[in-house]
């Protein structure tokens, strides 16, 4: 079902119902509520639309939605329907922050056209909330998560408010997504950024060894143990621990780590000092750990306190708008790292790209970079990655056409470094052309420039 652009909330089912049908003749997808409540549960920071309400209803009526909406987010534009006569009424609502109200009975054209001036005005504020996030973001040192796609954005709607505060999270997706990637920069944006980050793949340490990694050992606690050594945990004081491949957590160190988590203490092997420790826990896993603890391979008490907040990152496949600023991204560190030239993809390379199913996701994407930078265009030519036999879904010919399009205009933008006059010779199309296209596929000269 599509997501409404417009609630509308009235106790009179008829009414209702004619307005379900008006909006839908003009395409604008509606959700109808007979009172204030219910139509509250389907609101949050990150509706798209607009709140259409009738004013005079039992229970709680249209001022006091419109306060209760604007506690939620300021910015969603709340129209109340008003009878005649309630003009004192009207007034009142304007001051507190309503968008506008018209009376009834009204005129069909002015409601639509008010509702079309509002759903603007929705998408400019949300458009701007984006950006200002977008700048925070560019602003801050150390890592940074680049992606504009409608999947990244909900990844980083749900990042940013949680970055100074402590609770744990659990970020779930693919190999080569970008967990470790996503993981450093919660880090680095956070108020721990001072402190140690420090990264320990459960699946890559021996399982003899990992309990002394994450909670260290005294001289003589077991064999070959000659020298005090500092544990994961303990070095990660104030900072953040990583746990990657968490799923691969040997059964009686889980029991150890919960321990950790609920008493934020760590005893070293062989020592009988317990330490106070102020640890955050970023665990990443590809595996699904609820099913995992279903099948006894998982503690399900340690799943809950690892999962107070969870990151589902995108494979690549499904952020396919990305490719080209993260191969670009990736071209630059290579050529810096390699000292070489990085030479822009032409629109057929980057559709090319784009096409492909990445089932290495961006590790795959970054290492073609660097392959790229290295051997010219035929790192493209010659490499799996590259292949379009395999593609991971069907894609229809409007969206193969939209994602070669965005392509063209990135790769032209990249090459004449956010020049909109070298980008229209370029590609052969008038400014108010260009300047349409870039608004539709949401692109902005300014990211282009060196």
């Amino acid at each position: 079902m599509t997501a409404p652009l417009v609630i509308f909330v009235d106790d009179d089912p008829d009414i209702r119902m004619v307005m379900e049908q008006t909006l839908a003749l003009e395409d604008m997808p509606v959700a109808c509520f007979a009172d204030g409540e219910s139509a509250l549960k389907n609101l949050g920071p990150e509706y798209q639309g607009i709140v259409l309400s009738d004013y005079n209803m039992p229970g709680m009526n249209g001022l006091e939605l419109l306060q209760t909406v604007r506690a939620i987010d300021e910015d969603i534009p709340v129209i109340l329907l008003t009878g005649q006569g309630d003009i004192s009424t009207a007034v009142s609502a304007m001051q507190q922050g309503a968008y506008d109200f018209i009376e009834k009975p009204f005129d069909h054209e002015e409601l639509i056209e008010l509702l079309k001036h509002a759903l603007e005005k929705r998408q400019l504020a949300l458009e701007n909330r984006r950006l200002k996030a977008q700048l925070r973001q560019l602003a801050k040192p150390g890592p940074r998560i680049l992606g504009d796609s409608p999947t990244m954005q909900r990844v980083m709607a749900t990042v940013e408010p949680i970055l100074d505060i402590s609770a744990n999270i659990l970020l779930h997706g693919e190999t080569g997504s970008g967990k470790d990637a996503l993981a450093r920069y919660i880090h680095e944006s956070s108020t721990r950024s001072a402190h140690n980050f420090v990264a320990i793949n459960c699946g890559a340490v021996p399982e003899n060894l990992i309990e002394s990694e994450l909670f260290g050992h005294e001289v003589g606690a077991f064999t070959g143990a000659d020298k005090r050594r500092i544990g994961k945990v303990e070095y990660a004081h104030q900072g953040t621990l990583f746990l990657d491949e968490v799923e691969s957590m040997p059964m009686p160190l889980q029991v150890k780590l919960l321990r950790v988590l609920e008493e934020q203490k760590v005893e070293r092997l062989g020592s009988n000092q317990v330490l106070d420790v102020d640890v955050r826990i970023i665990a990443a896993t590809k595996a699904d750990l609820k099913k995992l603890c279903d099948d006894g391979e998982f503690r399900p008490d340690l799943y809950y306190r690892l999962n107070v907040v969870k990151v589902d990152i995108p494979p690549l496949r499904e952020r396919k708008e990305d490719i080209p600023t993260l191969f670009h991204h990736f071209a630059l560190i290579a050529a810096a790292r390699y000292d070489r030239e990085s030479v822009p993809l032409d629109a057929r390379q980057a559709a090319r790209l784009m096409q492909h199913s990445w089932p290495g996701n961006v590790r795959e994407l970054r290492n073609l970079a660097e392959r790229y930078v290295l051997l010219g265009p035929a790192a493209l030519e010659d490499s799996d990655s590259a292949d379009t036999r395999h593609l991971a879904g069907r894609q229809t010919l409007s969206e193969m056409m939209d994602g070669f399009e965005r392509a063209a205009i990135m790769s032209a933008l990249n090459t004449c470094q956010g020049s909109i006059k070298d980008t229209m010779v370029a590609l052969g199309i008038a400014r108010k052309t260009l300047y349409d296209k870039m608004k539709k596929h949401g692109l902005d000269k300014a990211e282009f420039k060196d």
